[in-house]
């Protein structure tokens, strides 16, 4: 695993989104970010670039952030990549079940995106710790 965070894979389905964590994580934050509209691609994309983290989002069509996490876990090249779940389902039964699959944190949406880059910087430090 890498001892800084530089490089940022984001999943998400939206690309509003999507844009507005480039902008927060690049322009504020000084990352290198990479995006993704689906699972399957930011799987291989993880395993391609290998990113120090991941963010990705829970609800998307076809194949969700859940199982974009699994395939992450079950692929080599991205088993070790902290993964932090972006959503608006944050019931503490929710919560529960990312904790319990093993997610590095989870982000609010909305989430702030002047706030982001730090969220972003202390979900990886608790996760390399």
């Amino acid at each position: 695993m890498n001892s800084s965070l530089n490089k940022i894979l984001c999943i998400d389905d939206d690309p509003d989104i999507l844009a507005i964590v480039k902008i927060s994580l690049e322009a504020l934050g000084g990352f290198t970010l990479l995006t993704c509209l689906e699972g399957n691609e930011g799987v291989r994309q993880a395993a391609a670039w290998q990113p120090d983290l991941i963010l990705t989002d829970v609800m998307m069509p076809e194949v969700d952030g859940i199982a974009t996490f699994k395939m992450l876990r079950e692929n080599h090249a991205t088993s070790q990549i902290p993964v932090v779940f972006m959503t608006a389902c944050v019931e503490e039964s929710q919560l529960d079940e990312y904790r319990a699959l093993g997610a590095a944190s989870v982000i609010e949406k909305p989430f702030d995106v002047m706030l982001l880059p730090q969220q972003v910087r202390t979900a990886w430090r608790e996760a390399v710790l």
